[in-house]
């Protein structure tokens, strides 16, 4: 995943890697949290060989993606990860592009898709609909459920904060580990990822997001406009092909029938056995393979 290249987007200089011929398809693959760009590293690859034009960024808070301006809030909420996959869709001058993501990057994705679906020709969304519902966000769900968010409800607390200043590493491999219990990575793979999270707006950009998504804190009052569209839980018009992993341990299959009545254009959904919550670095071949059935039409 080298060279990297960067760009000025929006309220950031944003890191990313490039691949594959400049005249194909293009397609941009997001990252989610605890994670980075290495999540694609056998993908993208993949999907460059097949002719596709690959873009993979580093999100706000990563790697080498930096903010431009000291005074702009360190904000993790869903309308700033979408914001910035706007502007740098158009800082690149990309037009339209077929956007695949999990988690944060699912995320950013799933809401270009619904607010600009212009710009989105084709989404690949694992977990499915990943748009936030905050103001429901406090009604508690089943026990069973609610007992994976504890990493959530811990960063709610300045103890949370501290936790993850003092042991980023041992903290968000635990998140691996606990959220990918069938997966056998190694401490090599970990710590490739790992080097992305000394960012120093990483902490910052984490707690907000876990605190804005609960209600609990304000968002950037520059994507409030951007909040309220989101709050009505607009529907997906786009092609999709949506994803569970079987053996997730955030988020399991059975959520998934509740997101059917937010897809309102084609959509293939699929179940993944084996695979847990990094399904882009676990199961490689066949997101790209869904990511390529998204981009036949365009050819």
């Amino acid at each position: 995943m080298a060279p990297l290249k960067r760009i000025h987007a929006g309220v950031l200089d944003i890191s990313y890697f490039e691949t594959g011929p400049a005249d194909g398809p293009p397609v941009f693959l997001m990252h989610g949290f605890p994670y980075d760009i290495h999540a694609y590293a056998e993908v993208s690859p993949l999907l460059a060989a097949a002719g596709c034009h690959v873009f993979v960024p580093c999100l706000r808070g990563y790697g080498e993606t930096r903010f431009l301006d000291v005074a702009t809030p360190r904000s993790g909420e869903q309308a700033a990860l979408g914001s910035d996959l706007l502007a740098l869709m158009d800082a690149l001058k990309v037009p339209r592009a077929v956007l695949a993501g999990y988690d944060w990057g699912g995320r950013a994705a799933c809401v270009v898709a619904a607010l600009w679906p212009e710009r989105c020709a084709g989404l690949v969304s694992f977990n499915s609909y990943n748009i936030q519902d905050i103001a429901r966000a406090t009604e508690p769900s089943k026990a069973e459920d609610e007992h994976r968010l504890w990493y959530q409800y811990y960063f709610h607390s300045e103890r949370g904060r501290a936790g993850l200043v003092k042991d980023r590493r041992g903290l968000t491999r635990l998140l691996w580990q606990l959220w990918s219990p069938t997966w056998a990575f190694d401490t090599a793979t970990f710590e490739r990822s790992a080097a992305a999270f000394d960012h120093p707006d990483f902490v910052d950009v984490v707690i907000h997001s876990y605190r804005h998504r609960f209600g609990l804190v304000p968002g950037d009052p520059a994507l409030e406009h951007i909040e309220r569209r989101l709050a009505l839980q607009p529907a997906i018009t786009v092609p999709a092909i949506t994803f569970d992993g079987v053996d997730d341990g955030v988020r399991g299959p059975a959520d998934a029938s509740a997101h059917a009545s937010k897809f309102t254009g084609p959509r293939s959904h699929r179940l993944v056995p084996g695979v847990g919550h990094n399904m882009p670095q676990e199961a490689p071949r066949v997101f790209a393979e869904a990511v390529l059935e998204m981009v036949s039409p365009l050819r």
